[in-house]
């Protein structure tokens, strides 16, 4: 087993795995702040490169929707030109975009439109998955961030399955990183149910979990509150997707608890070398007395001297 200062000085590529709202973005956000590392956000090229046209395209429809003729007409023209300011801070013209079911007078989708915003997302995210690879020698190619994070959206598990072993989400993620679940304790799960109930958000769901939700329902979302429709289902979401974290985790990486990845000396936000002396200390706990993940760690390990060994 090597020390922790070996693994500290490795080029790591982590992917994030877990429930939106458990810290992913937060602490990709501070190690690309405090250590340069590649901050590769899901979202962020999901809504760049493959939902981009459709999200302006749904801007100038609503444009074209308000009636004012002058507006349409220079639009009509080209002699105005429109972009959605997507950024990796700023990701609301995704959300927007994917939206929510019900009634269109308070801002919902209906049921067709809807779902077929939820498929091209999807198939989106699998593609942003797949981009993974590429974005780890860009960033050390053009930045020289020595160090990657992969801030997946909480929906990862949604779009891969652990049981396929070609799976080629989990095949493209396992080949170039270190897939990192972090499990929430209870505690963190109250305040995400709450923040949940108080300000829900589009999301992304698994079409076997969100069709039974969506029978009975107008195909034109009239009369149905998107946030009464949504509300209720994120605590049923939470336990559809923890066990397909844990799964992918089991199979292909390791789980850290979030007090765990967090946890400070000073009670503070942990820097970069805080971050990895956390996540050794949950790997170094987890490979002892287990051949398998000890064999799945020595493999991070080569993959990450190989990286190491191909920019020098």
């Amino acid at each position: 087993m090597i020390e922790f200062g070996e693994f500290r000085n490795f080029h790591h590529a982590i992917t994030l795995l877990g429930m939106s709202g458990v810290g992913k973005t937060f602490l990709s956000t501070e190690l690309r702040h405090s250590d340069n590392w590649f901050h590769y956000s899901a979202d962020y090229r999901i809504g760049t490169r493959y939902l981009s046209e459709h999200i302006l395209d749904n801007v100038k429809f609503k444009i074209m929707q308000m009636g004012d003729q002058f507006v349409a007409q220079l639009l009509k023209s080209d002699s105005i030109y429109i972009n959605h300011n997507i950024s990796v801070d700023n990701l609301e013209p995704v959300s927007t975009f994917l939206g929510m079911y019900g009634d269109a007078g308070e801002g919902g989708l209906d049921k067709a439109t809807f779902l077929e915003r939820q498929d091209l997302y999807r198939l989106a995210e699998i593609e942003s998955m797949k981009d993974v690879g590429h974005f780890i020698r860009k960033a050390w190619n053009i930045y020289q961030c020595q160090n990657f994070i992969n801030d997946a959206s909480g929906s990862l598990c949604e779009i891969a399955d652990p049981d396929d072993d070609d799976d080629p989400v989990l095949q493209a993620l396992n080949e170039e990183t270190m897939i990192l679940y972090i499990e929430a304790d209870n505690e963190a799960e109250q305040k995400l149910l709450e923040r949940a109930r108080t300000d829900p958000k589009p999301m992304f769901y698994n079409p076997a979990f969100i069709l039974p939700g969506l029978e009975g329902r107008p195909e034109d979302g009239a009369g149905v509150s998107p946030f009464d429709f949504a509300r209720p289902l994120f605590p049923e979401l939470l336990k559809f997707r923890k066990p397909r974290y844990a799964a992918i985790a089991d199979k292909y990486g390791f789980t850290i608890g979030v007090h765990d990845l967090f946890h400070s000396d000073d009670n503070g936000v942990p820097d970069a070398n805080g971050v990895l002396k956390n996540i050794f200390a949950a790997i170094t706990r987890q490979i002892a007395g287990d051949k398998v993940r000890e064999q799945r760690f020595e493999r991070y390990l080569g993959i990450c001297s190989k990286r190491q060994q191909s920019r020098t």
